[in-house]
């Protein structure tokens, strides 16, 4: 694969066999079809997949056991870090692209198995690899595959996620867009954390944001990481937050 963004046909023929009944199922039961399709993807996580759809912020604390961390100028890079295991730039890079690819059969036989439109573009966004299902021309991806605040969208994340760590037997942190929902989102935070950051340094008080998914927060650290400033997460979920400070 090169570096440039990959587009790939959400109408490929499916990869796995599904049965009848579902391939059957109503687009509306999108959830119910994800999670058997994960099941039957990765057999080895049958349970992981039966609880995704219960909520996103608890399939990512409990399928991938992935969590934010805080950010600040002394903490350095951590995913720069990752990136520069000892198995060198270039075996990560395949690495991801291979994530990449095994994510993107899956969503194509997903969105075949629920009569789905949408075209699939695959990319490497820093030390993860990036899935998003976009519009094709044969129509618009389903605005329900976003779900209330993106909460759909988590829990297809982390069904793509087990088939992918089912396939290659790594733990994966793709990252998994739907119909530009994150891109549109991501935009929105770093305006939020600007502001912030402004706020906090003419009053030099601490700033707490509004509750954030971990996705969300990320966002906001890195910003805050780029400022100079320093930022960590307080609270619980799903009412997670983060604080941003002047000081270290």
């Amino acid at each position: 694969m090169s570096e440039n963004t990959t587009e790939r046909a959400a109408d490929a023929g499916p990869q796995v066999q599904a049965p009848a009944a579902q391939a059957e199922a109503p687009s509306g039961a999108v959830l119910a079809g994800s999670a058997e399709t994960a099941a039957a993807v990765t057999p080895g996580a049958p349970e992981a997949a039966e609880s995704a759809p219960g909520g996103a912020a608890e399939a990512a604390a409990t399928l991938t056991g992935e969590q934010e961390e805080t950010t600040s100028p002394a903490d350095g890079d951590q995913e720069q870090a990752a990136a520069e295991r000892p198995s060198g730039r270039g075996s990560r890079r395949r690495q991801l692209e291979r994530e990449g690819e095994v994510a993107a059969d899956f969503l194509e036989t997903l969105l075949d198995i629920c009569d789905l439109d949408g075209d699939l573009d695959v990319d490497i966004d820093g030390d993860r690899a990036a899935v998003s299902i976009v519009d094709s021309d044969e129509g618009r991806v389903p605005r329900r595959l976003v779900g209330q605040d993106g909460a759909v969208l988590e829990a297809v994340q982390e069904l793509t996620r087990l088939a992918v760590q089912s396939e290659t037997g790594e733990r994966s942190r793709l990252m998994l867009d739907i119909a530009g929902h994150r891109a549109a989102r991501r935009a929105e935070l770093v305006r939020i954390a600007r502001e912030a950051i402004e706020e906090a340094r003419r009053s030099e008080e601490p700033q707490s944001l509004e509750p954030m998914t971990a996705f969300e927060r990320k966002v906001v650290h890195d910003e805050v990481l780029a400022a100079g400033l320093t930022s960590e997460s307080a609270g619980s979920e799903p009412r997670r937050y983060v604080v941003i400070t002047t000081s270290a």
